[in-house]
């Protein structure tokens, strides 16, 4: 087999299903039908002689094939990038992008990995805050583009995805009797932090706060302590706990939205921007 004759193109496809988990989420990147993508594997694994995926309704893995294959895929598209780099008149901007770290939490580490430049490059610099300040920073114009949690009924933006929000805590938890709720929240201000304790004080439900963190990762190590209950996304609770809200006749909290905002206009960029914003999106159908 002559590695000439590998398209990039479905080599970069094969990459993409690879880290997004998904032939759907790839295309959706590739802003190409499914079928187009399907197709790109079929020819690759046909230059290649071998099977690179196991597809099932559900899920797709790497073959041992693929896994061999993976490392030099990247290496191709890097080399692939710089050539065309060489020559270009000005090098392709970095987009610079805000996300609420209610939005991202403990997964953040996976979705940087997937934001990897497929050609060898970074191809987006990423700033964690809460969800005012990113849209701050975004009315400002020090970013690109924002991902943000909004509570409200109206927001600027479009919409991606809603959010079920319940009270998290350890299965092992168990309020003290006859004491106030234990609560781990953000730090003020927080849409999320204002929409419990609302929650709390019109049901009546005296709370009070035993671990104020600086992002979610914090507020979920309280939360695997045992020492708290949180309100928090299910895609931002840590691995292990459970909404105890019924067990514990804790009231119902509203659906929280996930907003894009944005004036990303560069085709590289915009592709850039849809890597993480399909990376967020697997996590919600996970």
């Amino acid at each position: 087999m002559d590695a000439e004759a590998l398209d990039v193109d479905a080599v970069r496809a094969f990459v993409l299903v690879a880290d997004l988990g998904s032939f759907t989420r790839a295309a959706d990147v590739l802003e190409t039908a499914q079928a187009s993508v399907s197709l790109k594997l079929k020819r690759l694994e046909r230059a290649l002689g071998c099977r690179l995926l196991e597809r099932t309704p559900r899920h797709v893995a790497l073959t041992l094939r693929g896994a061999q294959f993976i490392g030099p895929a990247r290496d191709l598209l890097a080399a692939h990038g710089r050539a065309r780099e060489s020559l270009a008149v000005t090098p392709p901007r970095v987009v610079r992008v805000g996300v609420s770290d209610h939005v991202a939490g403990p997964d953040l580490p996976l979705i940087l990995s997937r934001l990897a430049g497929q050609d060898g490059r970074p191809v987006a610099e990423v700033h964690l805050a809460p969800s005012r300040e990113v849209e701050g920073l975004f009315e400002r114009k020090a970013l690109d583009a924002a991902v943000i949690r909004h509570e409200g009924a109206k927001a600027k933006g479009r919409t991606l995805f809603e959010d079920e929000v319940g009270w998290f805590a350890s299965p092992a938890f168990a309020p003290p009797a006859g004491a106030p709720l234990p609560l781990a929240n953000l730090a003020a201000p927080c849409g999320q932090r204002a929409v419990a304790i609302q929650a709390l004080d019109k049901a009546k439900v005296p709370w009070r706060e035993v671990f104020v963190g600086g992002g979610v990762m914090s507020v979920g190590a309280a939360l695997t302590a045992g020492i708290a209950v949180a309100a928090l996304a299910a895609r931002v609770a840590p691995a292990g706990s459970i909404d105890v809200g019924r067990r514990l006749s804790l009231p119902a909290l509203p659906r929280s939205r996930v907003i894009l905002l944005s004036r990303v206009t560069e085709k590289e960029q915009q592709q850039a921007l849809r890597v993480l914003l399909t990376a967020l999106r697997t996590r919600v159908a996970r």
